[in-house]
This record gives structure tokens, sequence and C-alpha cells, in this order.
């Protein structure tokens, strides 16, 4: 029986750089050593692109017709895609945004039936999804309905620093409106318990951002920071969370704070993830945390004006297989250690047995 962590892996944008770092990330033969990889999509799709990166030549694949025929040293493919899809490297187009839905969708299904360990979601267009009547800004968003949780994390993670946001894709204009103490303490909690759960990490230390310039200065500059920011870090803190903040972002980063903490959590999108990016571009993981699944994701877009030319980076790629893998094994051995703490708790005490007198 295979023992291997079974990953399955959404093309993205057929039309965009999803296949090539795909094909880029697999065609290391170790790879198959720690994972039986599933590629949702079209191999005739892969196809096309394995011959745009001669290195891959012998990379070996195998179609089936479900996870559970899945070859433990091969990369299996699942088409999941019309056959007469038309292949535009660099060309957005409605067939693009519908068959990365169709291929989302196909992985999402054997995710939740337990056919797969873990997902990897190359990316896709936002736009030409939402013009496909997806009805979600974005796969973190799409996952959170799926799964039926009140709510979820984006979190950016790499070896140098771990970044969350407490609004998504969501417009700047609509940020301070959104914000609410509850929603922040909601982020801090997802955030504090995927530290310990996920990452093994014991009693994190979690930064907290403020909102507006200078941390709001006192008030001169905005009073989210006093009236939302704050409210919700001593929430979190007499809950035991060890919540700091909120501190002024470009102070923070300036001063490599970030190094001082597990994670830092902003208040939305940019604030984030351009310090995130500007240090960690290129091995960058998107991951959904709070969900009961494990989904990560290599932090960039499709890349249109890299597509078909064998140029794409493989390595954000290759980092969120790598973290799917080290997740799914931290999620078993913190069950384990619940399962044997519960297990002494309600252990039953053995009362001594009088002789007669």
């Amino acid at each position: 029986m295979n023992q291997k962590i079974i990953l399955g892996i959404t093309q993205g944008d057929p039309n965009g750089i999803g296949y090539e770092v795909i094909i880029k990330a697999l065609a290391d033969s170790r790879m198959l050593e720690l994972c039986t990889p599933i590629v949702y999509g079209s191999s005739k799709t892969f196809g096309f692109y394995k011959k745009q990166v001669p290195s891959t030549e012998n990379l070996n694949t195998n179609i089936i017709n479900t996870a559970k025929d899945c070859h433990p040293k091969r990369v299996n493919i699942i088409n999941c895609v019309p056959d007469n899809f038309k292949i535009e490297p660099g060309q957005p187009s409605s067939d693009a945004a519908m068959s990365s839905i169709l291929a989302l969708k196909a992985c999402v299904k054997d995710l939740k039936e337990g056919n797969i360990d873990a997902m990897i979601t190359a990316p896709f267009n936002k736009k030409g999804v939402a013009d496909s009547s997806f009805g979600f800004p974005g796969h973190t968003e799409y996952l959170i309905n799926e799964f039926g949780v009140s709510d979820g994390l984006m979190f950016l993670c790499s070896e140098q620093m771990k970044v969350g946001v407490v609004t998504n894709h969501l417009p700047l204009s609509k940020v301070s409106d959104a914000l609410s103490i509850d929603l922040i303490l909601g982020k801090i909690r997802l955030m504090n318990e995927s530290l310990c759960k996920d990452f093994n990490i014991q009693r994190p230390k979690i930064a907290v951002l403020g909102l507006n310039p200078h941390a709001g200065d006192g008030g001169l500059l905005g009073r989210e920071e006093l009236e939302i920011i704050c409210p919700a870090i001593k929430k979190a803190n007499e809950e035991g969370i060890l919540a700091f903040g909120p501190y002024s972002p470009d102070g923070f980063f300036g001063n490599n704070l970030q190094n001082n903490f597990d994670a830092v959590l902003a208040m939305y999108h940019d604030q984030g993830l351009i310090p995130f990016k500007a240090l960690s571009f290129d091995c960058g993981v998107n991951y959904t945390a709070g969900l009961p699944v494990v989904r990560t994701s290599p932090d960039h877009g499709t890349a249109y004006e890299l597509a078909g030319k064998n140029e794409a980076n493989a390595m954000p790629m290759i980092s969120s297989i790598y973290a799917a893998i080290d997740i799914v094994r931290n999620r078993r051995l913190y069950e384990e250690m619940r399962a044997d703490v519960l297990q002494v708790v309600h252990e039953p005490k053995v009362e001594g047995i009088k002789g007669p007198v």
C-alpha cells in the first residue's frame, strides 16, 4: 500500500505559467520519493508544455480516471478539461478560465472525499474566472465556502517570514469599514492555531500591524487602532494568545522587526504582500489557514508574459509542494499528540483492592 502523501495539483490558467512550473517542479525524480502527485487538468496541455522544457523529457506520466488509480512512481494526470480546448500561451480567454474552474472543482471533490491528502493550486486569472460566473474573488474565498468554515486566513509563508491578512481581495476604499474587533480577533485566533498545529510552533508570538500611517499617531491620523485593533489585541491576550501591537508597518519592516515574531498580521492585502514579496518572492507560498484540509499555492500570478517561453521560475511551486507535505505531517503529529494527551487525561484510575481483614 502506498503510504506517501498524495497531492492534488490544479492546472490553474492553462495559458499562463501554471503547467510550466508544475512540470519543472515534478521533473526532479526525488519529488516522487516524497509524494504521489496528481495533476488535475489536461494531458494534452501537459504534453504541449512539456515539449517547451527539454530538460523534462524523461518525466514519466500516467493518465488515470480517478485518484484511487494513482501510480506512486509516476506523475498522474486526471483529464477534467474538454479535449478541444485551444492552447494559446500568454492569452487570457473565457475557455481558459472555465478550464481552470473545472480542474479546481474536480480536485476539491477528491479532497472532500479523502482521495488526496492536500491540494496545491496553480494561479488562475481572477478577472477571467469572475467573468465566468465563478462567484468568488479568489481561491481562498471559494475554499472557505466549499468547506463550510466561518472564516479562513490568507497566510503567506516562507523561511524568512509569515504574513497573514485580515481582509483579502477587497478594494482599499472598503477596508476600514470592513474592520471590526471580532474580525481581527478571529484572524489572530486562526493564525495562532495554525502556527501551533500546522507549523509546530509552541506559544507563537504574533505582531499586529496598524491600519493608518504611524499606527494612527494616537488618534491624530485615524481612530481604527484605538477603537478596533487595540481592543482585539487585548481580547486575544486575555485568551492567552501572545499578540502584540499595533505596529506602524513602515517602521516595523524597515527595522526588520518581523524577525522577532513567528508571524505578522496585516490589515489589508498590499500592506502584507508588498513586504512579503519583496523579501520572499522566489520562494513564497500562499497557504489557506483555518480549513479542515491543506491547500497551498505559489505566491505569484499567471505571468502571461512568460507563458510558453521556458522562463518561469518553479521555486514557488516547489516550495508550495514542500509546504503542503510538511503541513500534512505536522497536522498528523499534532493530532497524535492530542490523542495521547486525551488518553492520559481520561485513563480510568484503578483503585487498590483490599484483602480480607
